[in-house]
């Protein structure tokens, strides 16, 4: 392992260095760090049952103790320990504004939208107006596992699974009876989580819920803080109920429903948004013989979104409001229908389709005169999407075994407006038209197999993800930096191709991954003037501020290397490390040529992650971990660069008599500043301080 992460390592994280910060921690009682283990059956790639071992493709699955025992306060968080997985910014759910939380696999496009789909239970995630992801709306306590597919293997999903697929799973019914965790730490944290399950006839019930809240830290730099600015902070709770019953002889009915709320403060008096969603879903499973199975699920989702923004003086000791979202009503709602049939000859073939309708609007404040709003706007639509799917795989030979699909969406977007109002009076109406269109999606791929140790797999697809409504109709601004929708936004669309290979030599796996995506009409925050400026469709931008609007480049190459090790020293002790060479760059730009050649926002070129799993004596785990992020550009134009960092996460717990845990979690124990954003006139933000959390567990 060493030799291997020599030679792709950055120069300032070599492993003399990594083992340096680790070696020491061998004379401590216990490791167990972000361990990977397969499941038996992965789902996620074609939307049936495949072993592993038949994906043509890089994925990953960590089961529910992975997720528990990883050394962060956050599910993201525990996610940000995988190098492919970022979010828009470098900071998770803890304090961030959810607008910046959407998720990118591999540098594809980072964005607060996400180009990459998030499942709980095969339901979406991405908010339905915006694509971002609420973190805190997901159990980490109660959840079986998550499976990830960066890159090509989403063809089965449509759109948003452009970038790849994240998926979580809530544990059965079959699990503990009660789950029960509690939590206190740094920054006045506080979290609970509760699970029961409970018989009922011959179903079962289930009834989960979670409350947290944090004070928070400053997200500005100590040297750019003023007076007016304070800590960041955030509270949330939901509660969810699934029940779960036979139907028959060979099918089970489960009806989910859940209530979440979320209230955060943005770091300034004015700042803050909230949350608050209803969720409903009925699925019908059903396996009537050993060679066919089915799934049905129909869900629908109702919240609300509000957010406030504010301008700040140049000394930062007062604000003043520029825009108060009241509200941003939306609804979805979705179909989803697949069956799977497998063979005699190892041949599996999954068909599939699903319906997704998404009706959102902003309701919106703005030009701020003498202590009053003298703007009102309202813009939104409404978004439909329909696909079907077929893929197929079979043994090509012995120890070739090749998969084909294709998957076909017809989408509409209807109903889009803006109007405007001024002092109460109508100054605007404008009706966007229709806009309908075709997707083809088609897929290949291969996994190579002999009676060695080594095995070889590549695959080629194609994918694509339309604007979502946030980005066609809603404005928005951080700090002076203001950026305007664009409802004329083409679809994102993609040609992504892997080629890897895995290799496993007794204790010591390796693993590699080339990957090239040529990403066509990627929707952008271009920087269009900067102020003091009076700019048309966005109005007044300070001094220090710019004006940004979100339109198509015309390509972008994102092209790269991923590299992972395991080597399992002893039964007790496990070392991972992983890396991610990532070049992700405008190849071509008719809006704004002075793009090409530059690279993409939020997009380090390096980035790695290293860590131990030590179960030194029976009962006790502790996970350390060491994470480094590579310089990377906050704006488009490469001009305002955000420093590499190194991060050093630990975990450990010990079990007790009768179900208990004790554990300590610690994140960033150096302290170590991470710069999340930087300003044109020079105010940088930062990431999570030192955070330390302990608290217990029991499940019986």
């Amino acid at each position: 392992m060493a030799l291997l992460a020599a030679s792709h390592f950055p120069p300032t994280l070599t492993t003399r260095r990594i083992l340096f910060l680790l070696l020491p921690l061998a004379g401590l009682p216990a490791l167990n760090a972000q361990t990977v283990v397969l499941s038996p059956i992965f789902v996620t790639s074609s939307r049936g049952s495949e072993a592993p071992d038949a994906v043509p493709f890089s994925h990953l699955a960590l089961s529910g103790d992975d997720l528990r025992d990883a050394p962060a306060a956050t599910l993201d968080g525990a996610l940000r320990g995988i190098p492919g997985f970022s979010l828009f910014r470098r900071t998770d759910s803890l304090v961030a504004n959810p607008t910046t939380q959407g998720v990118s696999l591999r540098g594809l496009g980072p964005s607060g939208a996400s180009r990459s789909l998030v499942l709980l239970d095969g339901v979406p995630l991405n908010d339905p107006f915006g694509g971002w992801i609420f973190w805190s709306q997901v159990p980490r306590e109660s959840l079986a596992g998550v499976e990830m597919v960066p890159g090509g293997g989403g063809t089965a999903w449509g759109n948003a699974a452009l970038g790849g697929v994240i998926q979580l799973f809530t544990e059965p019914a079959a699990g503990p009876r009660v789950r029960l965790m509690a939590a206190v730490g740094g920054l006045d944290t506080r979290e609970g989580e509760l699970q029961v399950t409970e018989p009922v006839g011959a179903g079962t019930l289930q009834v989960l819920a979670r409350d947290f809240s944090t004070g928070g830290y400053s997200t500005v730099a100590p040297e750019s803080r003023g007076p007016i600015d304070v800590p960041a902070t955030s509270k949330s709770r939901w509660v969810t109920a699934r029940w779960s019953q036979p139907v028959g002889t060979d099918a089970t009915l489960t009806l989910t429903l859940r209530r979440f709320e979320e209230d955060r403060g943005n770091g300034t008096p004015y700042q803050n948004n909230s949350a608050r969603q209803t969720f409903a879903a009925a699925s019908l499973t059903g396996r009537p013989s050993k060679s066919f199975q089915w799934k049905a699920t129909v869900y629908i989702q109702d919240q609300d979104f509000a957010s406030t923004f504010s301008s700040v003086n140049s000394t930062r000791t007062a604000e003043t409001p520029a825009s108060n979202q009241f509200a941003v009503p939306t609804t979805a709602a979705g179909l989803a229908v697949t069956g799977e049939w497998s063979g005699p000859a190892r041949e599996r073939t999954t068909v599939g389709l699903d319906v997704r309708d998404v009706r959102g609007e902003t309701r919106e404040d703005s030009g701020y005169v003498a202590g009053a709003f003298t703007r009102r706007r309202f813009a939104g639509g409404r978004q439909s999407d329909a696909g079907i799917f077929v893929l197929h795989s079979r043994a090509l030979t012995d120890a070739v075994r090749g998969s084909l699909g294709f998957r076909v969406d017809n989408w509409l977007e209807t109903d889009g407006h803006r109007r405007d109002l001024t002092a109460g009076v109508q100054t605007g109406d404008l009706t966007y038209p229709r806009q309908d269109g075709f997707a083809f999606s088609p897929s290949a791929g291969a996994v190579w197999q002999a009676t060695g140790p080594l095995r070889l797999h590549a695959t080629v697809q194609q994918a694509f993800r339309r604007p979502t409504l946030n980005e066609l109709y809603r404005p928005f601004r951080v700090g002076n930096v203001i950026t305007d929708a664009n409802p004329s936004l083409q679809t994102e669309k993609v040609l992504s191709s892997e080629v890897g290979a895995d290799l496993a030599l007794g204790k010591l796996n390796l693993g590699a991954a080339a990957f090239w995506n040529d990403l066509r009409d990627p929707v952008a925050n271009v920087t269009i003037a900067r102020g003091p400026a009076n700019v048309p469709g966005i109005g007044f931008v300070p001094a220090g501020g710019e004006a940004r609007r979100r339109l198509n480049l015309d390509q972008v190459r994102v092209q790269g290397l991923a590299l992972s090790a395991r080597w399992t020293v002893a039964t007790t002790l496990d070392l991972t490390a992983q890396y991610l060479l990532d070049d992700s760059r405008v190849r071509r730009a008719a809006v704004e040529p002075a793009l090409v050649g530059l690279r993409l926002a939020e997009v380090p070129v390096n980035s790695a992650t290293t860590g131990l799993s030590w179960r030194p004596a029976k009962g006790w785990t502790i996970t350390p971990r060491v994470r480094w992020v590579g310089a990377q550009f906050d704006d488009d134009l490469n001009t305002l660069r955000l420093a590499p960092a190194t991060l050093l996460d630990v975990s450990a717990s010990v079990e007790l008599a009768r179900g208990w845990e004790l554990f300590l979690t610690g994140e960033n124990l150096a302290n170590r500043r991470v710069e999340t954003g930087r300003s044109v006139d020079g105010i940088v933000n930062v990431g999570t301080p030192r955070l330390v959390l302990a608290g217990i567990r029991w499940a019986h």
